[in-house]
This record gives structure tokens, sequence and C-alpha cells, in this order.
């Protein structure tokens, strides 16, 4: 997904969904994110191509180093990620989706739709429904789309790991589907809220940046090398974690780090009251000041078009002052 976390849900752990993808859940293992980028110009830097009509027969290599070849916009198409789903829907192409996975619930449109399957596709259901091409998250789904393509249906995988290259996949499924512009506006608005973000903390001293730890999972953070390591750095934070990759805490740890801010996840039933409720954790900065701050699962862990909507949140949590409402 999202490489690891892929297709959806926050985590495994998180309601044993996925990267790239999303859901809420309850669970305690670890869900896997992606690494970071630090930063991009502004689109309004350079100045903006008209982006180019797709032409048929259409050629891709997706992310599984397979050539999918399009003769046409797909008309029926299946979607076994949370976040290809939101990418489908955003870019225009809502009305070709004739079926989703479980965890896929953004935007209301999908409601009423064919299920196909959680972590395990149900092969038989999407047969049943004669997609044109289905939409896959690579790591994730890997086993899936090899049977897919062997019983013939053309399977398109995804796999992003950076803000970038999620803006990168709007734009390349808008052609896919014959909706370049659609797909434009989505990733220009995209990069217009990243550089909203990043003119904001820019000029904020390593002083004057605030600690952050992060909690999705009872007694789980992410460290270096992750999606969410990207995001709070380009909201202007600091991640106190010191490990690479997401790994259990050791509480004294947390507590000796201090953070000024901490993160948690909004879709975990009664992780506000474990954080708040550990021996000692009232003495850091976050709990002392109440900068304690519920994150939308899904915005989070999903590489589609709300992605950089979770970025503001982020930056609102951390410097209030300086994000507009």
């Amino acid at each position: 997904m999202w490489k690891r976390w892929l297709t959806g849900l926050l985590s495994v752990v998180l309601a044993v969904a996925v990267a790239a993808c999303g859901g809420t859940a309850e669970e305690t293992a670890p869900p896997a994110a992606e690494p970071a980028p630090q930063g991009a110009e502004s689109a309004a830097e350079s100045p903006a191509e008209s982006p180019a009509e797709a032409a048929y027969p259409l050629t891709v290599t997706d992310a599984s180093g397979t050539e999918v070849v399009f003769e046409k916009a797909p008309e029926r198409i299946v979607s076994i990620a949370p976040s290809e789903t939101e990418v489908l829907f955003a870019v225009g192409a809502g009305a070709s989706v004739v079926g989703v996975d479980d965890w896929s619930d953004f935007p209301a449109d999908v409601e009423g739709l064919p299920r196909v399957g959680g972590l395990e596709a149900n092969v038989e259901a999407i047969l049943e429904l004669e997609p044109d091409v289905v939409f896959a998250g690579w790591s994730m789904s890997t086993a899936t789309i090899e049977e897919l393509r062997k019983l013939g249906l053309t399977v398109y995988a995804f796999e992003t790991q950076t803000l970038d290259e999620a803006i990168a996949h709007i734009r390349e499924v808008g052609k896919i589907v014959d909706n370049a512009e659609e797909a434009e506006a989505v990733a220009a608005k995209m990069e217009a809220d990243r550089q909203k973000v990043l003119d904001a903390v820019g000029g904020l001293t390593d002083a004057e940046k605030k600690k952050v730890y992060v909690e999705f999972s009872p007694g789980w953070t992410v460290g270096k090398g992750e999606f969410m390591d990207e995001l709070l750095t380009l909201a202007g934070g600091v991640n106190v974690a010191d490990q690479p990759g997401w790994y259990e805490i050791s509480e004294e740890n947390i507590i000796e780090a201090n953070p000024e801010v901490i993160l948690y996840s909004a879709g975990v039933e009664g992780l506000e009251g474990i954080i708040t409720g550990r021996a000692g954790w009232n003495k850091i900065d976050a709990l002392a000041n109440g900068q304690l701050f519920a994150i939308d699962d899904n915005l989070i862990s999903r590489p589609g078009p709300r992605l950089t909507e979770a970025l503001i949140e982020v930056a609102k949590a951390l410097y209030p002052e300086r994000i507009g409402q």
C-alpha cells in the first residue's frame, strides 16, 4: 500500500484493515506505514501543463512490474483497496465501480455496492461482477492478484510509499479511466494543501519544532522511515520514536522523551484512557498541557485524495496558531 500498510486501514491491527486503505479497529497489532519525503515545491512555482488525454491502447507498468494494457477506459471496475475506491470516485470514475472490498466506506456513494471480501478477497464474487479491471494493493493482495491473473482478469496493482507517489498515482489512475482533468484537479489540490502546511511551518527553528509521540495501536508507535513520520516532518514536528518502523514502546522511554504533543487513533476504543492512565505519563508535557489529539485513522492511513487533509489536521494539532481553520 502502501508498502506493507497498503490498502487501507491504518493497521491490520486497528481493524484488521489495511494500509492503502482504512477502516477502524480495536486490535493491538501494529500497522505498517510509509517512508517519508521532506517537502515539495509549490505547484504555483512551475507553470501547470494541461493533462494529456489518454491515448488508447494505454500501457502502464504497475507496482508488480507488470505491463497492463487498457484498450479503452474500463467500464466495469472492482476495487479491493479502500484507498483505490476513494481515488476512483475522486477522479470521476465512481459510476464505473461495480464492486468494492469490505473496508471501503468512503465516499457515501459506495454504500450498497457489492462487497468482495476483506483481507482475503472473494475471487468468485469478483468473477461474478465481470470487471474490465481489478484495482488492488500489491503488498497486501499479492496472492489474490496472481490468482485473478491466472483466471484471465486484468489487474492493476498499486503501491505508494510517499506522498509524492500517492499524488502521482492519482494522476495515473485519471489517465487509465480517461478522466485526466479531474485527476489533475485532485492532485493539484493535494499539492496546494501540502504547500499551505509547508509555508505555515517553514519559518520554525529547530528549537521551535514540537516533539511528537504517535500511538495508533495500544502500546505501539511509529518511527523513522515510515509514512506517518513523513507527515509529522512535513507538519513541522519531531517524532520522538527513535527506532525505525512500527515497534512496541517502552513507557519509560516516552516519559524521558517528554513529547509536547501526542497523536492517537480516533478509531481505537479506549485508547485515550490507556494513554492518560499510564503511570507517570501525567508528567509528560503533552498530557500536562492538554495536547492530546485524536486523528481519523482513515485519513492518515489511506494513500488517496484525502491524505493531505490528514497532513493539515496534524499541522493544526501541532501549530494551531499557524494553520487557519
